[in-house]
């Protein structure tokens, strides 16, 4: 369920992987590219959270990400907020119940 959420909200595919008694879904990543992708991961003892780490996806439209998340059943909990010379921010939560957190540049 959450490798088909991030798919559709981002348009990307993962790629599924099971290292031991780990189950993950890796995004995709480009050769010689700054960053790391990220991944899902599900074993035991791995917790939907809406508290501590919040992970931001830069995204180039926010209200058309909010509108995808909650079309694929996740939830916006703050909508597109500006924060200052920075650009913009919004919240969700994902389907699992996990908060994480949308960012894009300011709008030129």
């Amino acid at each position: 369920r959450a490798m088909r959420f991030y798919e559709g909200v981002f348009g990307v595919t993962l790629t599924p992987s099971e290292l031991g008694p780990l189950e993950m879904a890796f995004f995709p990543m480009e050769d010689g590219s700054y960053g790391a992708s990220g991944a899902l991961t599900a074993a035991e003892g791995y917790v939907p959270a809406q508290t501590g780490v919040l992970i931001y996806f830069s995204t180039p439209d926010i209200d058309a990400s909010l509108k995808k998340i909650k079309n694929l059943g996740g939830k916006a909990v703050l909508g597109k907020t500006p924060i200052g010379p920075y650009g913009f921010v919004g919240h969700f939560l994902d389907t699992e119940g996990n908060r994480l957190a949308l960012h894009t540049p300011p709008q030129m």
